[in-house]
This record gives C-alpha cells, sequence and structure tokens, in this order.
C-alpha cells in the first residue's frame, strides 16, 4: 500500500497531472457537491512551492468556473419555475448585488449564493468578476498560510493517522 500512496503522489506532483487534478477537483468543488479543494491545491504547491501562483490561478479559474455552472443552474431553474413572476429571495442579495457572490467562497453558502444569483438574473460579468475575487483571496490566503505551518507539525499529524 505504501508503494501505491508514494506513486499517486509522485503522480499528483507532476505539473502536467497536478495542474489538471487541481482544476477538476476546483471546478466540482464549486458546484453543489459537496468537497473542498484546498487539500488538493496545498498538497500540490508544496510539493512545487515555485509554481504557488501557477496553481492559485488555475484553481481560481477551475473554481470560478464552477460558480458559474451554479450560476446559470439556478437562471434555469428561474425559468424552468418561476417564468414571468416575480421573486423576493434574499432582499439582502438583491440590495448588494453581484457584490454579495465575493463570498462564494464560504463554506456550505458559497455555492448556493451563485445558483441564486443566477435565479435573480444578477449581471453575469459582474458576478463573475466578484465570483473570482473571492476565490482568489481564499485560495492565496489558505494556501500561504498552510505552507507556514512547519513540517514537523504535518509529520506529526501523518503520524497520528498510520
Amino acid at each position: 500500500m505504501d508503494a501505491l500512496a508514494e506513486a499517486l503522489v509522485r503522480w499528483f506532483s507532476l505539473p502536467e497531472t497536478g495542474l489538471s487534478t487541481i482544476f477538476v477537483v476546483a471546478f466540482v468543488s464549486a458546484t453543489l457537491l459537496p468537497m473542498g479543494s484546498e487539500p488538493a491545491v496545498f498538497g500540490f504547491v508544496k510539493l512545487n512551492p515555485e509554481q504557488f501562483w501557477l496553481a492559485i490561478a488555475v484553481a481560481t479559474v477551475g473554481n470560478t468556473l464552477g460558480g458559474v455552472v451554479d450560476y446559470w443552474l439556478g437562471y434555469g431553474a428561474h425559468e424552468a419555475v418561476a417564468k414571468g413572476k416575480r421573486t423576493r429571495y434574499l432582499g439582502w442579495f438583491e440590495r448588494f448585488g453581484p457584490k454579495a457572490l465575493f463570498f462564494s467562497w464560504l463554506p456550505v453558502v458559497g455555492d448556493p449564493l451563485c445558483a441564486v444569483a443566477g435565479w435573480l438574473k444578477l449581471p453575469f460579468w459582474r458576478s463573475v468578476l466578484w465570483m473570482a475575487l473571492g476565490k482568489l483571496l481564499r485560495y492565496t490566503l489558505m494556501t500561504a498560510l498552510l505552507m507556514g505551518v512547519p513540517d514537523a507539525w504535518w509529520r506529526a499529524i501523518g503520524g497520528m493517522f498510520g
């Protein structure tokens, strides 16, 4: 089993495979499927610190495109369910408009925010911009903070499970 795990880590650390994996994981985690992409981003950057900004960019693009899918799902749901009806969902969301999507990076509520933005038919490109800004900030801060954790701590944490 250790050889398999080592082979997977080696495969994952390759820039071509690692970056595409980060993109896919970030994309899927931004849809309404419950999963996080931060461990994949951090793991890749830990093994390839010289590619910090490239990994952050790939994760941000993948996660933002996943948010765009949520936006269009919300838009389509509105067209299918409430076409021609005025909805009063989340008055605060309507008041803040696309800026509310800066918080699309938040766990649990972030993905539904993107879908609600589509439901409310908020301006698409401004919504995407605010999604991307929030997600970029999240990936940058989370990964930078995790990179600051001493290696000895990671070994100790790994030892608790091994």
